[in-house]
């Protein structure tokens, strides 16, 4: 009995090392198969932004209970009288394939996106009030394949997104500067909604910044459309952030295969086209800077309810193509994606830089510098 545990326990320990082989030389397929819907898209109606007035339609608002925004690690604190307000879309916290879209209550998505909140979200609670949306999510899958019902999905997402930044507006004091900010799918909306409720419109005089993580954008298609000066100097204001972690040796093809079949805002093809890449570090364009300079980078405990915050971890410099390449691989968690991709800690990694970057940015923005 003995000698035959022994070969199925050799057994399993054979298939695990082979899972991991396949997933290393074929993570991608492998993702896609496992992650988009074979369903056909389902269209929905749009959302009025009417119904961004109830509560229960925002996962983060300051007049919320059990507001995941305001979290901070030890040593950090809300600011009682922020002087922004914050609007921040959320990544995807949606990863199954039944359908192309998450449903606005669905429990385990929900609580997904909170977790994100405290994890992204919370730093710029120095800075603003924080709004963050609840929305008909495009799932994952979405972002792995190039079928139609993956565009369907993600214009039904950034309906709602819209709405909500519609209702947004008419519920904060007009006098009060704007920061936006969005991870992921998050960032790929605000994109979106820089072109086509921003840019160059009477609201555009009240945004501080644009935090657009996780998400590429190319500076020579992409950026003027967006309405925002790519941020050059750590004390600018009214521009743009962007960037996108990897530890090295980086493999974004994940992205590029994608991103490079693309056109960009401007009807020209994204192919091989140089991203933005702000350093969280310096906050300056296409920067180096060493594990020093990091103010604080979080550590998510198991549960990822909570987590630690440690100074001096994790450097950060621009690679070539514009990704932010963070050296040899830290132990921040176990959600790591194929190629050394970092995505779902682009804010974690730099929590207390982007945190200061903000209230930095927003000082910059009263004075009008």
């Amino acid at each position: 009995m003995a000698r035959k545990f022994l070969y199925v326990f050799a057994f399993l320990i054979a298939l695990v090392i082979a899972g991991a082989l396949a997933y290393r030389l074929y993570g991608n397929q492998i993702l896609r198969m496992a992650l988009v819907p074979s369903e056909s898209f389902k269209t929905q109606p749009g959302v009025d932004p009417r119904v961004y007035a109830d509560k229960a339609m925002w996962i983060a608002r300051p007049d919320i209970p059990g507001n995941p925004a305001l979290w901070t690690p030890a040593g950090y604190k809300p600011e009682a009288k922020p002087k922004a307000a914050v609007f921040f879309i959320h990544p995807t916290s949606y990863i199954g394939r039944d359908h192309w879209n998450a449903a606005l209550n669905d429990a385990e998505t929900n609580a997904r996106a909170a977790i994100f909140l405290r994890g992204q979200a919370s730093a710029f609670n120095a800075a603003g009030d924080i709004w963050s949306p609840r929305y008909r999510q495009a799932t994952f899958g979405a972002f792995l394949t190039s079928v139609a019902d993956a565009n369907r999905a993600l214009d039904l997402a950034y309906g709602d997104v819209s709405a909500a930044f519609a209702a947004f507006v008419r519920q904060v004091d007009p006098k009060r500067p704007i920061i936006l900010a969005g991870h992921s799918q998050g960032a790929l909306h605000l994109t979106r909604l820089l072109r086509e409720e921003i840019a160059g419109k009477p609201i555009a005089s009240r945004i501080v910044a644009a935090y657009v993580v996780g998400w590429p954008v190319s500076r020579t298609t992409d950026l003027a459309a967006l309405g925002m000066a790519e941020c050059t100097r750590a004390d600018q204001a009214r521009c743009l952030l962007s960037w996108e972690s990897f530890a090295e040796p980086a493999d974004p093809s994940m992205i590029t295969d994608v991103y490079d079949q693309t056109k960009g805002f401007d009807g020209r093809a994204r192919k091989d086209s140089p991203i933005v890449c702000t350093n969280p570090l310096t906050g300056t364009a296409g920067a180096d800077a060493p594990a020093s300079a990091n103010l604080g980078t979080l550590y998510p405990s198991a549960d990822l309810t909570t987590a630690t915050i440690a100074a001096g971890k994790v450097p950060a410099h621009c690679g070539p193509r514009g990704f932010l390449l963070i050296g040899d691989a830290p132990e921040v968690g176990g959600y790591v994606l194929p190629g050394n991709n970092y995505h779902v800690y682009d804010y974690s990694l730099f929590w207390a830089n982007v945190r200061a970057d903000a209230s930095r940015r927003l000082a910059a923005f009263g004075s009008g510098t």
